[in-house]
């Protein structure tokens, strides 16, 4: 970790030997009951078939229903926040914003529901959000992995969300 400590209320601060963060409540974003199959989401036509969502192609006479990534990205109501900042992320901002990129990509191959909201400026930093709190903790694990720096993970189980700080 680092020596910046920031301070998010309700939120735990999770250190990087914890591993993967554990849910403790439930997602009010996971479809209750079981979606028939196969169903196509209506914004960005994953398909929900063997219990899962999937990159497939769409079936036909499918069931439409929005999946729970798209609705969040309606809902505007992110998973994870990402605040990337210091000198060093804005001398490096392409390169580390090239990264990023490529690890949703990666994670979004092979689950649909791992997604990157937006990204926007903010207040001489670049805040990210995602669809899932897994993408935005390992998003913030792969730039500390690669440029060092201060990295801060605080999970809060109230709300079932994630805050991952960077800087250096």
């Amino acid at each position: 970790m680092g020596t910046k400590s920031t301070t998010h209320p309700g939120f735990h601060q999770i250190t990087r030997r914890s591993g993967i963060l554990q849910e403790l409540i439930h997602d009010t974003y996971k479809i209750k009951g079981k979606l028939p199959e196969p169903t196509v989401c209506s914004h960005c036509s994953a398909v929900f078939q063997q219990g899962r969502w999937q990159w497939l192609e769409k079936p036909l006479n499918a069931h439409q229903h929005t999946c729970p990534a798209c609705q969040r990205a309606l809902d505007h109501y992110p998973a994870g926040f990402l605040t990337l900042e210091g000198d060093f992320f804005f001398a490096h901002r392409d390169e580390i914003v090239n990264l990023i990129h490529n690890i949703e990509q990666r994670e979004k191959a092979e689950h649909p529901l791992k997604r990157i909201m937006a990204m926007e400026e903010k207040d001489n930093a670049v805040l990210i959000t995602t669809t899932d709190l897994r993408l935005a903790s390992g998003l913030g694990e792969a730039i500390h992995n690669a440029f060092q720096g201060d990295l801060e993970i605080h999970y809060n189980p109230d709300e079932n969300l994630v805050r991952v700080d960077w800087s250096r």
